[in-house]
């Protein structure tokens, strides 16, 4: 992908999907023309659509914190030790020698400072080097679960809700604890929500997808109240002994509430304006973990196993098209992104967000207009766009605009455009 600014060859594959468009304006038709969103609709008709809200966030802080040199010094013991294993090898020249990291070089390439586990000394084990869960047994309440009703009861008691007033949950995530069945089905059985669950996995898209399909039940008015939940246990699919990502993921757990505004009764609500998404297909962000490994004999233990990724395609590759995404959805409601309050962006990459913002509003913009939490939380995977609305919006007015936006895997971007009430 040439350059900085998206054309037909980077971005014009990607498959797009939302709703309430309406004709683009100013620089949207341009966009359009070169193929950064496709062929944009008006919906046919609006007449039976019911108004949507977000009413209530919630979000599970696991009880540990790694820092930044407290991962160092866990790292670099690892690195002695699987050196001095490997000496005649590296002597010889048939083997690499692992590197030490360093604060200065996480902190540089990423802007993270610390993140939160849910179990911290088996990552800090260098002999182990990955987080330790206790098995459960099939008749106690999974981890993931777990996770997933504390955010989730926090969600609705800001928005006032009862969870029997609840007729979906959607549970999205970039991995999933198990197969089936659905986490979904188990939070809902859990908290005592009603109607129907399901799983879904966009990556770090997950819970703007889900937001996007919770937003079109209720608003076709399929559902009057839905809870989207998104645990996210990313300690447990991180290579923590690859010096190139071992600091970039936390765990953690967000959940919103989605409700008919007609309804909704909540202190705090925003309304949504509108949902959009778009995925084009890139193996620069992969992990091959799955039911099959075993039937391939592959080795459960491979490198590919786990999360890598092609950290400089992936920053050049995806910065244009979430800029791009952003900027023709804004379009479709006759939106500037200057006329917008704060973008609650993705949570990957300091730089990456800087870059983005910078596309959008022509200049440099600070935590007033896109705050960060990347540096207290680490990457959340799908749940870092949500942290940042939960924690950065109860200074804005009534009227204001934002956009949750998130962006990675597949590659996969969505966006949500929101309106405080």
């Amino acid at each position: 992908m040439p350059g900085c600014q998206p054309g037909p060859g980077a971005v014009g594959a990607l498959h797009q999907r939302g709703a309430g468009h309406v004709p683009l304006v100013g620089r949207g038709p341009v966009l359009a023309k070169i193929g950064i969103l496709g062929p944009l609709r008006a919906d046919i008709s609006t007449a039976n659509m019911y108004s949507v809200v977000i009413s209530g966030t919630g979000l599970y802080q696991p009880p540990h914190v790694i820092t930044n040199a407290e991962l160092v010094e866990a790292f670099n013991r690892y690195v002695d030790l699987q050196n001095a294993e490997h000496a005649e090898a590296i002597a010889a020249g048939s083997r690499e020698p692992l590197v030490y990291s360093s604060v200065e070089f996480i902190e540089k390439a990423s802007g993270i400072k610390q993140r939160y586990v849910i179990e911290k000394a088996g990552v800090l084990d260098p002999t182990r080097m990955y987080p330790r869960f206790e098995e459960r047994g099939d008749d106690q309440l999974s981890l993931m679960a777990e996770i997933a009703v504390d955010a989730a009861r926090k969600a609705l008691a800001a928005a006032g809700r009862k969870p029997e007033e609840v007729d979906a949950v959607f549970c999205a995530a970039a991995n999933m604890q198990r197969a089936y069945p659905a986490m979904a089905v188990e939070i809902q059985a859990a908290l005592g929500a009603g109607g129907y669950g399901f799983d879904m996995n966009v990556a770090c898209s997950s819970a703007t997808f889900a937001l996007e399909q919770a937003y079109n039940a209720v608003r076709s008015g399929a559902s009057k109240c839905v809870l989207v939940v998104n645990p996210e246990i990313t300690s447990a699919h991180l290579e923590w002994k690859d010096r190139d990502c071992h600091f970039i993921f936390g765990d953690v757990c967000t959940a919103v509430v989605v409700e008919r505004a007609d309804t909704a009764t909540g202190p705090e609500q925003w309304e949504i304006l509108g949902t959009h998404s778009a995925t084009q297909f890139s193996n620069n962000i992969r992990n091959n973990f799955g039911f099959m490994n075993k039937a391939e004999d592959s080795d459960p233990d491979a490198r590919d196993k786990t999360f890598r990724q092609e950290g400089r395609k992936v920053f050049k590759e995806v910065v244009p098209i979430a800029a791009a995404h952003i900027e023709n959805h804004l379009a479709t409601l006759h939106v500037l992104p200057t006329d917008v309050s704060r973008f609650w962006l993705h949570q990957a990459n300091l730089g990456m967000n800087q870059l983005v913002i910078k596309k959008l509003v022509g200049g440099e913009a600070g935590a007033q207009i896109a705050p960060l939490i990347l540096d207290t939380y680490a990457n959340t995977a799908s749940a870092g766009s949500v942290i940042a609305f939960h924690e950065h919006r109860a200074d804005l007015r009534t009227g204001d605009l934002g956009v949750i936006c998130s962006f990675g895997a597949g590659y996969s971007v969505g966006s949500v455009i929101v309106k405080k009430r």
